[in-house]
Order: C-alpha cells, then sequence, then structure tokens
C-alpha cells in the first residue's frame, strides 16, 4: 500500500474530496442530515407527466422509521434529532433534509410554511432539499436565495443518467437537457447545488458509464452521490427483473470499487462526493446485493484501494 502525507487541492489527505470533511471546513464542527417526508409527490406519479414513478423507486426502502408524512415538520425533526443522539456522536448542528419524492413540487405559499417551519427548530442551520429538474422555477430559486443569506441551502437534483433513452426507460419524465437547465438557473441565484447518479441503470454497459464521468464533471455542481443499481421490492424495475433478468448487469462489491475508482479518476475533484454506494434493508432487496456490508465498511474498502493504486479523485480528469 502506497501510503501520503499529500494535501490534495480539497485541503485534506483523504484521496477524495469527502463529505464530512467538507462539512467540517463549513460549518467548523459535526453536522448530521434529519430527514423528513413531507407528503410530496411528483409530476411522474400524479398524472402531470405520467403515472407510477421512477420503475426503480420505493420510498419506504430509505425513509427512516421516524419519517412519515402524517408527522408534523417539527415533530420528525425532533425525533430525527433523538434517533441520531441516540445513534451516533452527538451532535449540535443538523440539517433538515427533505428527501422523499419531489420536494419543490408544490406552489411556493405552501413551500414557505414547510420550510420555514423546518428552520424554526433549534439546532437547524440549513436545508437539504431533494427535487427534480422540473419542479423549480425562478420565483422558487428567489426564495431559496433569500433563506441562503442566513442558512445553509442546497437544492439536490434526481438526474441518475445523462442517456435520454434511459431517462425514458425508466419513466423519469425528464431529459438530462432540463437537467443541466435547472442546475445552471439555481447557480445564477447563487444556491448551492447537487445531484445524484445511479450506477448501472438496464441498457447501459461500464465503458457507457465510465464516459459520463466527463459530461458529469462540466456540470455546475457543489456535492454529488452515486449508489449502485439496486432492484427494490414493490417497484416497476422489480416485475421487469423477473420478466426479463438478461436485461440487467450487477457488479459485485470488488468489481463496483475497482471500476468506482476509475470512475473517480475522471471526475472534477471540485465536486464534494457524499457517497459513492447506497444501501437498503436487506427485506427489501428483491435482486442480487452485496449481503450485509455497511456503507461505512464499503468506504473502507474504496479508501484502501485508492491507497494500493495510488491514485486520486480528479486524477485524469480532463476540463
Amino acid at each position: 500500500m502506497v501510503e501520503t502525507d499529500k494535501i490534495f487541492p480539497w485541503g485534506h489527505n483523504r484521496r477524495f474530496n469527502a463529505y464530512s470533511n467538507y462539512f467540517k471546513r463549513t460549518f467548523g464542527e459535526r453536522v448530521q442530515k434529519v430527514t423528513i417526508d413531507a407528503g410530496f409527490t411528483c409530476p411522474n406519479r400524479d398524472g402531470t407527466k405520467g403515472r407510477g414513478g421512477c420503475t426503480y423507486c420505493n420510498n419506504d426502502a430509505f425513509n427512516p422509521s421516524y419519517c412519515t408524512p402524517d408527522k408534523s415538520i417539527t415533530q420528525q425533526i425532533n425525533e430525527g434529532i433523538e434517533f441520531h443522539e441516540k445513534r451516533y456522536r452527538r451532535s449540535n448542528k443538523f440539517l433538515a433534509y427533505f428527501q422523499a419524492y419531489s420536494n419543490t413540487y408544490a406552489p411556493l405559499d405552501k413551500l414557505k410554511i414547510i420550510y420555514n417551519e423546518a428552520l424554526s427548530v433549534p439546532g437547524i442551520a440549513g436545508l437539504v432539499i431533494g427535487t427534480r429538474p422540473d419542479c423549480i422555477d425562478e420565483e422558487k430559486l428567489e426564495y431559496f436565495q433569500q433563506l441562503s443569506e442566513k442558512y445553509y441551502i442546497i437544492l439536490e437534483y434526481g438526474i441518475e443518467s445523462c442517456n435520454n433513452e434511459t431517462l425514458k426507460r425508466v419513466n423519469r419524465g425528464h431529459t438530462f437537457e432540463e437537467a443541466v437547465e435547472a442546475l445552471e438557473k439555481t447557480k445564477k441565484f447563487g444556491i448551492k447545488t447537487g445531484a445524484h447518479f445511479i450506477i448501472g441503470l438496464p441498457g447501459e454497459t461500464k465503458e457507457y458509464i465510465l464516459s459520463q464521468a466527463k459530461t458529469i464533471s462540466s456540470l455546475p455542481l457543489d456535492t454529488i452521490k452515486f449508489h449502485q443499481l439496486q432492484i427494490i421490492k414493490g417497484t416497476a424495475m422489480e416485475k421487469e427483473y423477473y420478466t426479463h433478468p438478461e436485461n440487467f448487469t450487477f457488479f459485485e462489491l470488488s468489481e463496483y470499487i475497482d471500476f468506482f475508482v476509475r470512475f473517480i479518476e475522471r471526475l472534477n475533484p471540485d465536486f464534494v462526493v457524499e457517497r459513492f454506494a447506497g444501501e437498503v434493508p436487506p427485506r427489501f432487496l428483491a435482486g442480487p446485493g452485496w449481503g450485509l456490508i455497511r456503507n461505512d465498511q464499503m468506504l473502507v474498502k474504496f479508501e484502501k484501494k485508492l491507497k494500493e493504486l495510488d491514485t486520486w479523485q480528479g486524477k485524469f480528469f480532463e476540463k
């Protein structure tokens, strides 16, 4: 293993621009996200653009037990803080993470009530808002810009792929070009931006996925998330998987780590990487998985591989 005390462009000696280090630089201390389900839906669920939502999506697979829309925003936050205080080291600051569905898909007046309530809870330092590229407009961006003058605000867009055929296949209901437009508009208002991508969607070869690194690196992003394709029970993709398993190719754990090392070598080093893989409770998993290994264990393996190969995020990045 090649050890190094080199300090990389992101200001520490970890070989990728890690989310936890980013928060320490930003806040000067540990910050924990508290997940909230505010009862939103999506335009590809309610008939505006389609029905059924994304073929891979079952929000129950990643919502914590305390997180249900029948509770108030304040109650969910307080229960979430209590949950994290029991499970992790104590944090003094929290971010209200609106994760389930599209959290800007409502009139601005309703959004103000929801987000102002969240920000009024003691300990909340800002908002992490998951949404879609087609659920934002200038009026909403002006509101978030005003909030960002006092709080940490980031809009996380589900993009999932750069390939429009893939997006159509999984029933996203928007194009990659719409995603780029939404990111650019958000940046013009001075608001932080994040994005989410899925590695291994049906029809995408490993060579194509790797080629996306250059396209993704050109986006106006602050943070980025990746996770491997997982077949979740109760989804349209589960039915597709059982009907046409030949359409799916899955990574073994070691194979995925090797692949993601190659990917991150080509990724913009300015991007803060929140995660490179995902996990769901085993009871939700329908297709192949990696057993009971946790994200923190995968991260150790990933960083070990980076050291072994003496490589890092952006080593082969080209503008």
